[in-house]
C-alpha cells in the first residue's frame, strides 16, 4: 500500500526550508536593512541594494575577525 503525500503541507515545509536557507545565506539582509532604516531614519533615503552589499563587503574585509571564514 502506498502512502499518500499531503502536498499542501509538503509545499509549506519546502517554502519554510527555502526561507530559512536564504536567511542563513544572507539573502534577507537587504530587506532587514530597509525595515530598520524605515523605522530608525524616517525621511532619509536608504542605500541602494548595490550600495548596501558594497558597504557590507567592505565592513567584513575591514573586520575579518567578525566572520567565521
Amino acid at each position: 500500500m502506498m502512502s499518500s503525500v499531503n502536498w499542501p503541507q509538503a509545499r509549506r515545509g519546502w517554502h519554510r526550508f527555502a526561507w530559512y536557507f536564504k536567511g542563513v545565506m544572507g539573502e534577507h539582509a537587504y530587506q532587514d536593512y530597509l525595515e530598520h532604516h524605515r523605522r530608525a531614519h524616517p525621511g532619509t533615503e536608504p542605500m541602494s541594494e548595490r550600495e548596501f552589499w558594497r558597504d557590507k563587503t567592505d565592513r567584513q574585509e575591514n573586520n575579518p575577525q567578525g566572520r567565521c571564514c
